[in-house]
């Protein structure tokens, strides 16, 4: 659906308690989007709607367990009718530490949210997207910068959003049958926790073993690209968009 149509458009923006999700709810909620919000903590998704008004629906729900994702957009379809865009965001960095020394558990719960929660997500939405008047939609996943370049001692992380890639493609492909576009979006160093976590302002590692102060920019202009992209015609879709701090360590790293 585009901007012209008069019933307003319906999101489901996974992750949306904090950091990059929160951002995106807010501003589809501004451009006056029926937005749900998903995420584990009702809480943190309760001050995601409160900042903003707007038709917002919070629902917790834990990607990594499907008969939550079956009710996530069970609730929306029952609310609003029907699903126009997925923001596919839901995601941890997971364990720090080289191959050798990340454990299993780390390694699974890693690929749990980041990669299987995606796919639930994904494919509740694509069922609901292809079953709905008039059929159609779009899935934006959030890749990372590291589906290009890795962090030092990421690999869990790293493996996951590299899959991500493979896993948007499919979709776009799958989908076309039914109108429904797939892209992904990979930014790098917006202001968020997980940068803070990962000390990019007070020196991130390299790959060289030195620890760099790195460019952040504002997560508000992160979320303004994921509402480009969800807002374009049906026509049209951005497979690929790779927003970074201007400056940061991407090419060549370290």
């Amino acid at each position: 659906m585009n901007a012209s149509e008069e019933a307003p458009r319906v999101a489901v923006v996974t992750g949306a308690g904090s950091g990059i999700g929160r951002a995106v709810a807010r501003r589809l909620l501004a451009d006056g989007w029926n937005v749900v919000l998903a995420g584990r903590r009702e809480g943190a998704l309760r001050e995601t709607a409160a900042a903003q008004p707007g038709p917002a629906l919070v629902v917790p729900c834990d990607v990594t367990r499907p008969a939550d994702v079956e009710r996530l957009f069970a609730e929306a379809v029952r609310a609003y009718g029907r699903v126009d865009v997925l923001f596919n965001n839901a995601g941890t960095f997971g364990p720090a530490g080289d191959v050798g020394e990340i454990g299993l558990e780390g390694w699974e719960s890693t690929v749990a949210v980041n990669l299987t929660g995606s796919f639930l997500c994904a494919a509740a939405a694509f069922r609901a997207m292809k079953a709905q008047e008039p059929a159609g939609g779009r899935i934006i996943n959030n890749g990372s910068i590291s589906a290009h370049s890795p962090r030092p001692r990421s690999a869990a992380y790293t493996t996951t959003k590299h899959a991500i890639t493979g896993l948007t493609k499919s979709i776009e492909l799958d989908g076309r049958p039914y109108g429904i576009t797939c892209g992904q979006i990979d930014i790098g160093n917006t202001q968020t926790e997980i940068m803070t976590a990962l000390g990019v302002g007070e020196g991130a590692l390299q790959a060289d073993g030195t620890r760099r102060v790195e460019p952040t920019f504002p997560v508000e202009e992160a979320a303004a690209a994921v509402a480009f992209m969800a807002s374009l015609p049906r026509e049209a879709t951005v497979g690929n968009l790779l927003i970074t701090a201007a400056g940061m360590p991407f090419v060549g790293r370290g």
